[in-house]
């Protein structure tokens, strides 16, 4: 088959968004693309297919199913057609974050010492009083700038009128940017020569953006910081991601036990001697972090550094406690954060979403749940959410219960359609439904947000959840003008 009929034989769902075809019409920044693919043939795909899978696979680029019994280590789902989005398309995502990204910070600052927003009952008192991720152990700690949120990855989806729209912040140790890397660094093998004839924006500097901030963030004035990434070790399902960026930046992964506290101060074991650390990038979440302070049982973190952390003469990135302002019941107050904060309206809107503590909203929900998706408030990855399209009788009726028992834990949104973008699969293009990652940096000088992101693939078949732990992959992210 060749690349022309290929695309005359993509059929898209009607009434959806679909990101390269507007009705028969193929958009304006699909172009390019359709012009290279149209001269090919299946076998041609078929080989590049293959040549990114072995790329991948020499790479070691894994992540880990926990739930998957026949084995924990997985190489990572990759269609090799991008993900197009327009420059005009970024500009207004790039606005949108930044000011949710400021609107964010001044909240996590405000809910660690004054607690104006609640005071002025902008956001309930109960609603962070029962979030089990706001930690009253940093209350009142003095964070390097008063930049809480350094590394953020925010998911976007697109609705079926094409409006981008928020779904999740995630503020605490975000995953996925080594597959955002790698991801173009294959598609360079790919299509060398249509990257450059589209003049796609470059996304590479990113370990070297972070790297700047992070040494920016020293509490001591010295040249030349000592930065550590920290990781827990090689079970947890990013360690790929940690060895790949602390190669990227030149600096040590360290574990919990190659780091000691002496006297406030954090030290790294190494072969001459203990080393002063100034800035830990740490891939380890809070609970873990300091057994003293959290979990008494956590082999993972490092006792004492919470008292190093508050005397200031460690930073850590991200900030402690940043979990309770990505809850996801602590949400769907986003918007009236960045009123109350910034006084703007919304430049990219949440999507709506049901608090379930809340009796009328509940009974709504539990009213129409074959509509809803309903979320666990902490949980990530895909897991402890229902798709009530997608669930069973029991499966419904489990969730109804749970939700009565303990209705601060859940939040419900209507399942949005998301857009979809062509996949190939099978030697067919199909269309598979995506959501984006972009990737943000907050430092001393700004908000930097790499142009493309982490475009996130749903190849079941008519699925619409993307991560990697229930089935999904990713392509790559073009931003082009």
């Amino acid at each position: 088959m060749t690349g022309k009929s290929l695309f005359e034989n993509y059929k898209t769902p009607p009434g959806l968004w679909d990101e390269m075809s507007a009705g028969q019409n193929i958009r304006q920044q699909y172009q390019k693309l359709y012009e290279a693919i149209c001269p090919s043939d299946t076998d041609t795909l078929f080989q590049k297919e293959q040549l990114a899978n072995e790329l991948f696979m020499n790479q070691g680029i894994t992540f880990t199913v926990y739930s998957d019994n026949a084995g924990i280590e997985r190489i990572f789902p990759f269609d090799i057609l991008p993900r197009i989005i327009t420059n005009a398309e970024w500009t207004h995502i790039e606005k949108g974050i930044q000011q949710r990204l400021k609107a964010l910070n001044l909240f996590l600052k405000d809910i660690y010492t004054n607690q104006q927003i609640i005071k002025d009952a902008v956001v309930p008192a109960s609603l962070i009083a029962s979030c089990p991720m706001f930690t009253r152990e940093v209350f009142g700690i003095s964070v390097p700038h008063d930049i809480y949120v350094i590394i953020s990855g925010i998911d976007l989806i697109r609705g079926e009128d094409g409006t981008f729209y928020i779904l999740e912040d995630n503020l605490r140790t975000p995953s996925g940017v080594s597959y955002m890397l790698e991801n173009r660094e294959v598609t360079k093998r790919l299509f060398p020569d249509l990257l450059a004839q589209s003049q796609v924006k470059m996304v590479n500097n990113y370990p070297l953006e972070l790297h700047n901030i992070l040494l920016s963030l020293s509490p001591r004035p010295i040249s030349n910081p000592t930065v550590v990434l920290l990781t827990p070790g090689i079970y947890n399902a990013a360690y790929y991601e940690h060895t790949f960026l602390a190669r990227q930046m030149g600096i040590p992964l360290v574990e919990g036990r190659d780091l000691l506290v002496d006297n406030h101060k954090v030290y790294m074991k190494t072969t001459s001697g203990l080393k002063q650390v100034d800035v830990i990038y740490r891939r380890i979440d809070d609970e873990y972090l300091d057994p003293l302070v959290f979990n008494p049982n956590s082999a993972l973190g490092v006792p004492g550094i919470m008292s190093a952390y508050r005397k200031g003469t460690v930073a850590l990135v991200n900030a402690v406690g940043n979990g309770v302002a990505d809850d996801k019941a602590v949400y769907a107050y986003v918007p009236d954060m960045i009123k109350y904060y910034l006084n703007e309206d919304p430049v990219l809107p949440n999507v709506p979403t049901y608090q379930l503590s809340d009796a009328e909203q509940r009974q709504h929900v539990i009213k129409n749940m074959q509509q809803m998706v309903v979320k666990r408030t902490n949980q990530s990855g895909g897991y402890g959410m229902i798709m009530g399209n997608k669930a069973t009788d029991e499966e419904i009726a489990t969730a109804i219960k749970d939700i009565e028992a303990n209705p601060r834990d859940f939040i419900a949104q209507p399942i949005i359609k998301i857009s979809t973008v062509p996949c190939f699969i099978d030697g067919k293009l199909t269309p598979r439904h995506v959501d984006l990652r972009p990737y943000a940096l907050c430092g001393p000088s700004g908000i930097k947000i790499v142009p493309g992101g982490l475009t996130r693939v749903a190849l079941r078949e008519g699925s619409l959840v993307v991560n990697s732990s229930q089935g999904g992959g990713s392509k790559d992210t073009w931003v082009i003008d």
